[in-house]
């Protein structure tokens, strides 16, 4: 069939829109630098001087009829729309240098109610099947008549942006404009950049129509029971929603609407550092033919991956469709969440392995978006660091944060879900002193809550963080279920929880003029 993008104003004709798999491995081998084929069959490919996303070159076009929306700020930049027309038209005139494009046309959400049909103009081949992996593929008849899009990405990374442009920090610039349902990458050839661009517009248009997106994975039980479990890098986000006794809706994007959740994308986007089979075997199984493996050290005899080998980045990825983990619900939808977790690894050591949540707290907890990250300085000493990201997920949110949390406040208590908060990180002391908890523990108690254990036990009250514990769990040592009661120094535990206290309140200052009262009253004492 015949396709041209005569519209957008590019003449070229050598253009392959959602070419199959093996044509899209040839062209990548044969005309991208850094294109291998694993061991296992999948595409390893380089992508350029950027190995991660650019936060700070992300900007969204201030447009009377959207910027009364944005919560304009740190994270959501401004651009204007005449800085947006000089980048868009300098892609396309890099378009038409190019002898051959790529052109992905997909949808974003599985609820053909909710899905928005995207358009991927790239040139890169890597580009076009990780994208075909990572959003929803129209059959045959779908793709006939497909139509015009409602969003486009003009993707063309490996042409600079030019800094001297207003506005323009660098010579990369990833610009979103609402108003012409477009988004423009220059300067970066990382891919996650597109893939976050779609997610930055879902989390735009979905709660004008109350529908709560989310930063999360999701996972549904045998009786048709959902949870959601949110979480920053290295809580166990990912490892957890790969639960055996639970099949896997989706390991990072869902809305939240009447009648239940749904995944946003087709594809899973892993981590891929340390990854071995034994640990977890079913995204290792994933990467065969057909998955793209990002930045990864392989041995150039044999084409081994060697997942330690952090040389290139630390951030190595894999890329695959949803249907490569065995244990998946398609189509990925399913009903309303039974219970929300949000996994926080308190390196500080205080707060409990598990508590439960008012709605208010839940609501708190979920603008906070806390965790802890370990900090090494030159002297080799190590504290904990507290991390906040509004919404488990601030990069990519448009409203401000209590627009999502009003809506997921409203819908727990419309569906009466138990919201719980889960400590991933240390217990006994603080990192260097204490232990992290045990993976076993923290599955036990998602078990535990799964399984309605926690329905007819005590609970205790904590009084500074205002939490209710509950006193046994099976298979927990009920010892480490109340924090201080595994620390040795009484003092410290004191002392560092009333520091974790304050870094909260501190945090949630910059909230409490647009934020319900009884959210902030919700928060540590």
């Amino acid at each position: 069939m015949d396709f041209d993008l005569k519209q957008y104003e590019i003449g070229v004709t050598d253009i392959l829109r959602n070419g199959g798999t093996a044509l899209l491995y040839e062209a990548a081998l044969k005309l991208e630098k850094g294109s291998a084929i694993s061991s296992t069959g999948a595409l390893m490919v380089f992508s350029g001087k950027k190995t991660g996303r650019s936060p700070k070159d992300k900007r969204i076009v201030r447009h009377p009829e959207s910027e009364k929306d944005i919560d304009w700020g740190a994270v959501n930049y401004e651009m204007d729309e005449h800085t947006f027309m000089v980048n868009r038209e300098r892609a396309i005139d890099y378009f038409n240098t190019r002898e051959h494009l790529y052109v992905v046309d997909a949808y974003a959400g599985w609820d053909p109610k909710f899905r928005i049909k995207v358009r991927i103009i790239c040139t890169r081949a890597y580009h076009a099947l990780f994208m075909q992996n990572m959003l929803i593929l129209p059959t045959s008849k779908e793709l006939k008549n497909f139509g015009e899009p409602d969003y486009v990405i003009f993707n063309a990374g490996e042409f600079p942006a030019n800094h001297f442009t207003t506005n323009m920090t660098s010579k990369t610039s990833v610009g979103i404009s609402l108003e012409h349902k477009e988004v423009v990458i220059l300067g970066t050839e990382y891919a996650g950049e597109m893939k976050k661009g779609i997610f930055s517009i879902m989390n735009y248009l979905m709660p004008e129509q109350e529908v709560l997106s989310m930063h999360c994975s999701a996972n549904v039980g045998e009786n048709d029971d959902v949870s959601i479990l949110f979480g920053l890098s290295g809580t166990g986000k990912t490892t957890l929603s790969a639960d055996p006794k639970r099949r896997l809706i989706g390991d990072d994007e869902h809305c939240w609407h009447e009648n239940g959740v749904f995944n946003i994308e087709g594809g899973c986007y892993a981590k891929a550092i340390d990854l071995n089979e034994e640990a977890e075997p079913d995204i290792f199984g994933a990467i065969r033919y057909g998955a793209v493996l990002e930045n990864v050290v392989y041995d150039p005899l044999t084409r081994k991956v060697d997942y330690a080998d952090t040389s290139i980045t630390q951030n190595t990825r894999a890329a695959y469709p949803i249907d490569f983990i065995e244990n998946t619900k398609i189509p990925c939808t399913a009903g309303h969440p039974k219970n929300i977790i949000f996994l926080t690894c308190d390196a500080f050591g205080v707060l409990p392995p598990v508590s439960k949540l008012s709605p208010e707290q839940a609501s708190y907890h979920f603008i906070s978006g806390y965790t802890a990250k370990v900090a090494g300085t030159e002297m080799g000493v190590k504290d904990p660091e507290a991390t906040f990201s509004a919404c488990f997920g601030a990069a990519f949110m448009m409203w401000h944060p209590n627009k999502y949390a009003n809506l997921l406040a409203e819908k727990i208590k419309k569906h009466e879900v138990n919201a719980w908060l889960i400590n991933t990180g240390w217990s006994g002391g603080s990192y260097g002193v204490g232990s992290r908890i045990k993976l076993k523990y923290t599955r036990a108690i998602l078990d535990a809550i799964h399984n309605g254990d926690f329905n007819n036990v005590e609970f205790a009250n904590e009084a500074d963080f205002n939490l209710k514990i509950p006193t046994t769990c099976p298979e927990v040592p009920s010892e480490i279920l109340i924090p201080e009661n595994t620390w040795r120094d009484q003092d410290k535990f004191r002392e560092l929880k009333s520091k974790l206290v304050n870094l909260f309140k501190e945090n949630f200052k910059q909230f409490e003029d647009q934020v319900d009262e009884n959210i902030t009253k919700a928060g540590p004492k």
